[in-house]
């Protein structure tokens, strides 16, 4: 889903993401902090999450049908595997998942409540606003989101787990560095869709 928003917000990513880092680098520089390139960067991933969400929820051409404020009434209608019940189903719990991740990391929290509470919050929100915006409100959908911001919370407790039990030498600042650089050039790749190989063809 996120995919299918970047060509439409990616002039504005790069436009916040320059206002961020240059901000937040002089920040750092004047008040002497040490820079750690890790952490700003999932600092920043959280800010483009929010602007992608807000594509999502306010921008897309998604209105359809009535409001619904029954419980599982939309969820129960969609057949499983349909392209209907991924986009709806699936789609509205993977578009919160990275907001439970987000959350559990910044509250450092290993707790369902808080982040199920947070979720439920903000999903709550947009179904009001979307209401109040000529769009829709669906009951399902905060369900769903905040069925996604568990599982975001599950898989950080997970990741958590599985980083107290690397060898020291995968823990430090430097490594942990390098592994990200790595993954975000991959993903620019992605992204922007360019051709590395015909880099080495031509």
């Amino acid at each position: 889903m996120i995919t299918d928003v970047f060509p439409d917000v990616w002039p504005i990513i790069i436009i916040i993401t320059v206002i961020a880092c240059s901000l937040r680098l002089a920040y750092l520089v004047k008040n002497n902090i040490k820079f750690c390139f890790y952490k700003e960067l999932f600092s920043l991933l959280f800010i483009l999450y929010v602007m992608c969400l807000f594509e999502v929820v306010t921008l897309q051409d998604n209105n359809y049908g009535l409001s619904n404020i029954i419980p599982f009434k939309e969820i129960f209608r969609y057949t499983i595997g349909s392209r209907l019940f991924i986009k709806n189903i699936i789609g509205n719990i993977l578009l919160f998942l990275p907001y439970g991740y987000f959350a559990a990391y910044y509250l450092n929290s290993r707790k369902i409540f808080p982040i199920a509470i947070l979720t439920f919050i903000v999903s709550l929100t947009i179904e009001i606003v979307q209401l109040n915006i000529g769009r829709t409100f669906d009951i399902d959908d905060v369900i769903l989101n905040t069925c996604g911001g568990i599982l975001g919370l599950f898989i950080y407790k997970i990741s958590e787990d599985i980083s107290r039990n690397l060898p020291n030498i995968f823990k430090t600042e430097g490594f942990i560095n390098f592994t990200v650089v790595v993954v975000l050039i991959i993903l620019i790749i992605y992204l922007f869709n360019i051709n590395v190989l015909g880099w080495f063809n031509s």
